[in-house]
């Protein structure tokens, strides 16, 4: 039996997720829920993109991804499902699915019609929508039953970095819950600038980095002793190939973030140099 999993910015205060389970639940008491997060920031896209898109290639193909983020319901939204890289998707029609998949082209793309008639009442679009679509393809149906192909989602631009002579133009993408600073510079673009220069200078507000790690506890060949790190600042790439600025054992209070001082938007840059 597929997975379904949510994502929402619902956090775990308020009646709504425990909701969205129960609605599953009575459909089907046997189904698999997995919870990706409910504490993206209200209305995010980007963060909700994020998490998402590197979340879910570590579930089985054919799992099916409900994400409640700026999802109120309005009789002129459409709620769709995305088929993409051999999962499902469902989530309102708000271009969050074009985020995570800017470099992916979707197999299909369906306009949900259940419960979505002039007439049918809508109190709460994930429980009375995206709920039986997600039920209706957790038990082998065909979207088409329940939808319409749908060739004009939202499309929003995803911040791709960019190079220019000897520099790369990047931004803060996210940041996570150590504080991390997650830029939108590829591993893959710095490789393709590297392999014309011999150094680099990471810059970012008034600051430089020089050196990039290969993971966070990479800091320590450079110490004596691992109490002595704890508040070095560091670049690694992660694991999803992005441009990382870390504070060694940082924390959301003490991290990358706070000391910094960036947010989300704000540009970081490498300089290149031929020596």
């Amino acid at each position: 039996m597929p997975i379904i999993t949510l994502t929402s910015d619902y956090g775990y205060t308020d009646y709504r997720l425990a909701a969205i389970k129960g609605s599953i639940l009575s459909r089907n008491p046997d189904a698999k829920i997995v919870d990706i997060t409910h504490n993206i920031q209200a209305y995010d896209l980007q963060q909700t993109a994020y998490i998402v898109g590197n979340a879910y290639r570590h579930f089985p193909p054919g799992s099916i991804h409900i994400i409640s983020v700026d999802s109120s319901y309005h009789k002129e939204r459409k709620y769709i499902i995305y088929k993409a890289d051999g999962h499902y998707f469902l989530a309102a029609d708000n271009g969050v699915l074009s985020l995570i998949f800017y470099d992916i082209k979707p197999e299909k793309i369906y306009e949900i019609t259940i419960n979505t008639r002039f007439d049918d009442v809508v109190n709460f679009a994930t429980t009375d929508i995206l709920v039986p679509a997600a039920l209706h393809l957790q038990n082998g149906g065909l979207p088409e039953v329940i939808g319409r192909k749908y060739k004009t989602p939202r499309e929003l631009s995803f911040p791709n970095a960019g190079s220019k002579d000897d520099f790369i133009f990047g931004e803060v993408l996210y940041i996570d819950n150590y504080g991390n600073i997650i830029s939108n510079i590829t591993k893959k673009l710095f490789d393709e600038m590297m392999s014309l220069h011999t150094s680099f200078s990471i810059r970012f507000r008034t600051l430089a980095l020089s050196k990039i790690y290969r993971t966070h506890t990479g800091v320590v060949t450079d110490w004596e002793t691992e109490h002595e790190q704890h508040g070095k600042p560091a670049a690694i790439f992660n694991d999803s190939g992005l441009l990382e600025l870390t504070i060694y054992k940082g924390t959301a209070e003490n991290g990358a973030r706070t000391l910094f001082g960036l947010k989300v938007g704000e540009p970081i840059y490498i300089e290149f140099k031929k020596n």
